[in-house]
């Protein structure tokens, strides 16, 4: 530091900016002041400097006039800036240039839809107003390619070493005319992204070069963004660039103006997503996301190493409307890509996960359930007790528990900003709530025992407590998630907790985690501008790569390596660092061959050694197999290495030390007053301790409160704080009191089972996508862990893959019924006959009974559905177009025992899968290995189940937990109960009975024909399917169990609001289905396109007899191409329905589908395949008064022979309006041959393809809404228009690893 200047870092956050300021002679000054106050400062961080400045110099420094830096030697800032213009879409202006015939690319995206049951499919928007075509192709070079060679074709080698050929160069001068066309109507700024510019960017750098002469002020070229392959999430990093970077220039612009000669000499430094500063000349929109949490992790990662040893830390920021968690262990844990609002970002980001529960959730009584958030109050209206009008929440409870003291808040709130905080509000509020959970209780008493309930009423603190345990369990399964993912053991963490409102529940997730340490520094409340100070800045260099890791790639790796060094070397250098305060630490971007599961690797840890085949900078290959060992259970030594990056990350150290022993006062803690806090036990008396009068050696024995300037900490019972050398606060967490659980229905205890099972499937989740070594499971996600009841029946399944919902009950009931008596302890059953529950084939199912001591029968059942990449059949991938027997489909088990007396029968499955071979024309299993290892992963995430169900049986008792699986499961029939009778009330029919029916057929002309009988007294409906059409000659019938799990996501739907998925969906609801129907055939009827494609139509009948929306495209749109070296499968997007309120969304997954599909740039580098467009098909969706989305168009060139098959629907029938609203266009699969021909394939077939042939995809569209009349009338009379259904503004934005999780899980 130097001597007689000031040290300033500042966190502007959202709400208020924090500063943290090193005066001259050590002296810390902390101030918390609101980001936006127009009416007293033009900027928040300027005004924080003068003022501390001011103060401190005993001088006035006028607000009128820049401020003097003489006196300042650094300044060091995160900021929300960038986040808030991408969350409120306020940034710049730009246009998107795009190689031509991928327009829509980015409104595509990976066509997952975020919500799976909601019908109103909300995308968030783009960035970009307009999109320009740039016509220009480059591709990459294959060694099998038999096109016919073209004349004069230029040949070039990318970054990555791979060889290029450039089929058509850039017009400029076509698009100059573009371009001039664009500025002539404002937008200055550009996002340039051409496919394949990862490794070969001189289109992009030429395009570059034609707009900045033309006079466009910021253009981000994809290449310079991020350069690593998947144009998709690359092209919406180089959009955010384009659309965030201007903004952040021109605060920075503003906030330089406010002082002396712009800060010329003085050190700005911003820090970026990834934890590490840099200079403000170099910081843009991409980059700067996370600018602002940033700042906590580096905060709590140095300040929690005590004795300078890393710890295991999580991470816990809860703020006013959501809680931010991450973890450290010695190292930053960074992810590569991430979320947020709707836009993947594609930059090293701190993994910092962003779930919906903070101070300002909202609390709501629904359905039996007290649910917490997702909406958040926000800051205004705020919480009830903030006077404004504003909902209960999270903090209103901590107030009604005495846990928050009003007399220590401010007097800010109320219309003239002069009151203090309403508690007499707060109880009143909940006193409202306190009489819907008690009249709810009241009415289930006497539902289930036709009598009055002898339980007590619910006390409004009771209800206050039971929000607080609800809000702790949606915490704590995030925590959980975070650290069970990659195999680390939650409870051998320390709780470091900060932000306003973590303090008040620290304690209580510690303890609900395993966790005995809670850390708080005495900065907790501003430890995001305090990490500011104690961060490095950082410099990073990246390059593509495609080198398979051995000894021929070790010099190229090593040269690589050691040029990115020195390009961040020098950088660092240019900034004032000398050499001896740089470090440098090399990554490679390293995955297995033939996998997407790619992890950036340093060889800390891992020198190099001699006789041992390795870079010169460390053994990578080493660190790799450690890491993979580590997160997934197991290596795959037979398999290459690929590197697809070079990585280097250069760090100059700061060296600043800013820990300050302080003084032990010798005396007890003063007591600052006594108040009533309302804990299990009721009220007890709780001491209140001001921060500031404690000392090193305090200990404070809980139930304590204690206050510092901008945070409240409650000490919990049998819990105790210490006050360390530092300031700092050391709570240790003791077991607690257990709180005794009876029976009777409890709906907070409702609430947190329902957690507490859910959780237990998604850890069996992880452990399954962990030690799984297929990509449909371990990269795809394809299927669902779930837990039953005694009698089999659902109580939570995860993820929510809809056509997993209910069929997995089917198959553990026929297994019960099955068995019998013969299911023994430590016996494992694998199914997928559609007799037993399978929906088709490759969804293998493995089901574990699970007995307790004394109990002669199973007292509940786990089991795991993984989609098998391929077991046997006429086809690879066993899900053949034209199969017409089960047999043609692959190998079928009906109640195989897969693990008998705890010994897995490898031998007798193997023989089970190689079976199909006996067949004519069929094959057993193609991938014998990849099916052994993905079931003993399956039984793997079984045993993870039980161990969990007996920690929750061990805590609680089994007649406990037992009979909250059925309380869980009556909570769901209450829902779709009401959901029933609301539909009726609806027609208001005088005899409260409502029949309704629908019909729509497959393209065959087979009819799907449902007549609804709804009665509203009991809430209850019959769902008759008996005059659907019979059984096909062809793939397309239906087992039971996929009509069922139809039926459950309709019916989860309609319902409109979160509720369990379990057995109890389906109590109010008998569904006839008639034997050897296309929705039950006969045991040996052919099913695969029955789970494709008529699961599909069921939906739309369903929706079609209830009037909810139009039709969807009705089909999956299976495409499958391959020969004997390579295969592949992709469902393709198409239009959503439009409905009473809603517009349709164009190429997007619908229904009974959500897969992801592969980025054109992974298509082409891994498949003899050019993806020559994939756009939207304007107009294809039905017209209306709500239009239907559109389907898409999809081009693929094949390079070898092959063959293709298709597999589709809504070829002959169009997917329906509703209300007066026309159809959508009918899908289309056309072949057009390398000689000119152009030939329709129809829906379903296999055909040879050859070098130079075109596949043609047209997916089908939407139905429309609402009479297209309708619509031109509205346009003349705006009166007319109908409200549209906005979502709520003050909902959170989930982001991280864990939220990428949940959403590929339900991409499938």
């Amino acid at each position: 530091m130097e001597p007689g200047k000031f040290q300033f870092a500042i966190d502007r956050g959202g709400t208020f900016t924090d500063v943290f300021a090193r005066c001259p002679g050590g002296k810390v000054r902390v101030m918390k002041l609101l980001s936006e106050d127009p009416t007293n400062y033009r900027d928040a961080p300027t005004e924080g400097i003068r003022r501390i400045l001011q103060e401190e110099c005993g001088m006035p420094v006028r607000r009128d006039q820049p401020i003097d830096t003489s006196r300042i030697d650094w300044i060091r800032m995160g900021t929300t800036v960038a986040t808030n213009a991408l969350l409120e879409r306020k940034g710049e202006r730009i246009a998107l240039l795009i190689t031509k015939g991928f327009k829509d690319l980015l409104h595509i995206g990976n066509q997952s839809r975020p919500k799976i049951f909601d019908l109103e499919i909300v995308m968030p928007e783009v960035l970009y107003e307009e999109v320009i075509e740039v016509e220009e192709r480059v591709v990459l070079r294959q060694a099998g390619c038999l096109l016919p060679p073209r004349d004069g074709l230029e040949v070039v080698t990318g970054f990555s070493g791979e060889c290029l050929e450039v089929w058509t160069r850039v017009n400029l001068e076509q698009l100059e005319n573009k371009l001039k066309d664009v500025l002539s109507r404002g937008i200055r700024s550009l996002a340039v992204v051409l496919l394949h510019s990862y490794t070969w960017s001189e289109h992009e750098q030429r395009v570059g070069e034609l707009a900045m002469r033309l006079g466009f002020l910021h253009v981000s070229l994809s290449a310079d963004v991020m350069p690593m392959i998947r144009v998709v999430p690359r092209g919406y990093t180089a959009c955010a660039d384009a659309y965030l970077t201007p903004c952040i220039r021109r605060y920075i612009s503003g906030f330089r103006a406010g002082f002396q000669d712009a800060l010329k000499d003085v050190k700005v430094l911003f820090m970026q997503s990834d934890g590490g500063l840099t200079p403000m000349d170099r910081f843009n929109g991409s980059r700067a996301i996370l600018s602002g949490p940033a700042g906590g992790v580096v905060g709590y990662a140095v300040t929690t190493r005590g004795d300078g040893t890393p710890q295991h830390v999580i991470g816990f920021d809860m703020g006013g409307t959501s809680t931010d968690v991450s973890r450290y262990a010695g190292e930053f844990e960074h992810v590569f890509e991430a979320t947020t609002a709707g836009i993947a970002i594609q930059a090293p980001q701190l993994d910092i996960n962003t779930v919906a529960a903070g101070g300002g959730s909202v609390l709501s009584f629904r359905s039996g359930l007290f649910v917490v958030g997702p909406e958040s109050a926000g800051a205004h209206p705020g919480p009830t007790c903030y006077r404004k009008g504003g909902p209960l929440t999270i903090t209103d409870a901590n107030l009604c528990l005495g846990r928050l003291l009003p007399d220590y808040f401010p007097r800010i709130f109320g219309a003239t900003e002069d009151q203090p905080l309403w508690r007499e509000g707060t109880l009143q509020g909940f006193q409202k709530v306190a009489k819907q959970v008690n009249t709810f209780l009241s009415s289930q008493s006497q539902h289930i025992a036709g009598k009055s309930s002898n339980r007590s009423q619910m006390t409004l603190e009771e209800v206050a407590l039971g929000f607080i345990r609800v809000a702790n369990e949606s915490m704590c399964r995030p925590i959980r998630a975070l650290t069970q993912a990659k195999g680390h053991d939650t409870s051998r963490h320390v709780l470091a907790c900060f932000g306003g409102a973590g303090g008040q529940h620290a304690c209580a997730i510690a303890r609900a985690l395993g966790m005995k340490t809670v850390f708080i520094h005495k900065y907790g409340g501003i430890l995001s501008a305090y990490g500011l100070a104690l961060a490095d800045v950082v410099h990073e260099a990246q390059e593509p790569c495609s080198a398979v890791y051995g000894q021929d790639s070790f010099p190229q790796l090593d040269q690589r390596m050691s040029a990115l060094q020195e390009q961040c070397v020098d950088a660092l250098l240019a900034q004032g660092f000398h050499r001896s305060q740089i470090s440098t630490e090399a990554f490679l971007h390293m995955r297995y061959a033939r996998t997407d599961c790619a992890l950036m690797c340093s060889a800390n840890g891992h020198p190099a050694r001699p006789g041992t085949p390795s870079c010169r900078h460390g053994d990578f290959r080493a660190a790799f197999t450690s890491r993979y060992m580590k997160e997934f259970g197991f290596v795959i030594p037979e398999r290459p290495i690929m590197v697809d990056n070079v990585r280097v990350r250069g760090c100059g150290k700061s060296a600043i030390g800013l820990e300050r022993r302080i003084q032990s006062s010798g005396v007890t803690a003063p007591i600052e007053t006594e108040v009533k806090c309302y804990f299990d036990d009721g009220y007890v008396d709780t001491a209140v301790y001001l921060q500031e009068e404690l000392s090193y050696g305090h200990t404070i024995c809980g139930p304590a409160i204690i206050i510092d300037k901008n945070s409240t900490i409650l000490i919990e019972p049998d819990c105790e704080a210490e006050i360390t050398q530092y300031g700092d606060m050391l709570i240790t967490v003791g077991s607690g009191k257990g709180q005794a659980v009876g029976l009777e229905l409890d709906t907070v205890q409702l609430s947190i089972f329902s957690h507490r099972f859910m959780s237990i499937a998604e850890q069996m989740g992880r452990v399954l996508q962990r030690t799984a070594i297929s990509t449909n499971i371990k990269e795809r996600l394809d299927f669902s862990c779930a837990l039953f009841g005694p009698e089999g029946g659902l109580v939570s399944n995860a993820p929510h893959i809809p056509v997993h919902l209910g069929a997995m009950q089917e198959t553990v009931q026929f297994q019960i019924s099955h068995l019998g008596s013969d299911l023994e302890e430590n016996d494992v059953i694998l199914s997928n006959h559609p007799i037993a529950g399978g929906s088709h084939l490759p969804d293998l199912t493995v089901i574990t009974p699970v007995f307790r001591k004394g109990i002669p029968h199973p007292v509940f059942f786990l089991a795991s559905r993984g989609h098998h990449a391929d077991i046997g059949g006429i086809t690879p991938g066993s899900m053949p177009p034209h199969s017409k027997s089960l047999q043609e489909e692959g190998a079928v088990f009906v109640s195989f025992k897969l693990v008998k007396n705890g010994v897995f029968q490898e031998e007798a499955v193997t023989q089970a899968l190689l079976a199909p071979a006996q067949f004519p024309g069929n094959s057993g299993t193609r991938n014998l290995h990849d099916n052994l290892s993905d079931l003993r992963a399956q039984v793997a995430a079984n045993r993870k189940g039980i161990q969990l169900m007996n920690e929750l049986i061990d805590a609680y008792g089994l007649e406990v937990v037992q009979a909250y699986m059925a309380h869980i499961q009556a909570n769901a029939e209450i829902a779709v109960r009401e959901m029933l009778r609301g539909f009726v009330q609806r027609y208001r029919p005088r005899d409260g009975e409502l029949e309704v029916s629908a019909e729509d057929h497959m393209d065959d002309g087979t009819p799907i024909r449902l007549k609804v009988s709804i009665t509203a007294e009991q809430g209850s409906a019959v769902f008759d399917f008996t005059a659907s059409g019979t059984e096909v000659f062809g793939n397309c019938n239906a087992p039971r169990a996929i009509t069922l799990s139809a039926l459950i996501y309709c019916l989860r739907c309609m319902v409109g609001q979160d509720i369990p998925l379990n057995q109890g969906c389906l109590a109010p609801v008998k569904i006839i289905l008639p034997k050897g129907s296309i929705l039950d055939p006969s045991p040996d009827a052919a099913v695969v396109g029955g789970n494709v494609l008529t699961s599909q139509r069921v939906v739309d009948v369903i929706f079609k007899a209830f009037g909810v929306c139009a039709a969807s495209q009705g089909c999956m749109n299976n495409i499958t191409f391959g020969n004997e070296q390579v295969g592949y499968y992709e469902t393709v997007a198409g239009g959503s329905g439009a409905g009473p309120q809603w517009h349709g969304r164009g190429g997007v997954h619908t229904h009974m589908t959500n897969t992801r599909i592969t980025d054109p740039e992974i298509l082409e580098k891994r498949y003899p395949v050019i993806l020559k467009r994939f756009e939207l098909n304007p107009g294809s969706g039905g017209n209306g008064y709500h239009r239907g989305g559109d389907g898409v168009v999809r081009e693929l060139l094949f390079r070898e022979r092959m063959v293709l098959s298709v597999l589709t629907e809504r070829r002959v029938f169009r997917p329906y309006g509703l209300d007066g609203g026309e159809a959508g266009a009918r899908g289309l699969n056309l072949l057009l041959r390398e000689d000119g021909r152009t030939i329709n394939l129809g829906a379903k077939t296999s055909v040879a393809v050859r070098p130079g042939d075109t596949f043609q995809l047209y997916t089908p569209g939407g139905g429309g809404w609402g009479s297209p009349e309708d619509e031109a009338e509205t346009h003349k009379d705006p009166s007319r228009r109908r409200p549209e259904n906005h979502k709520s503004s003050a909902a959170v934005v989930e982001r991280g690893s864990v939220f990428e999780y949940k959403q590929m899980q339900e991409s499938v």
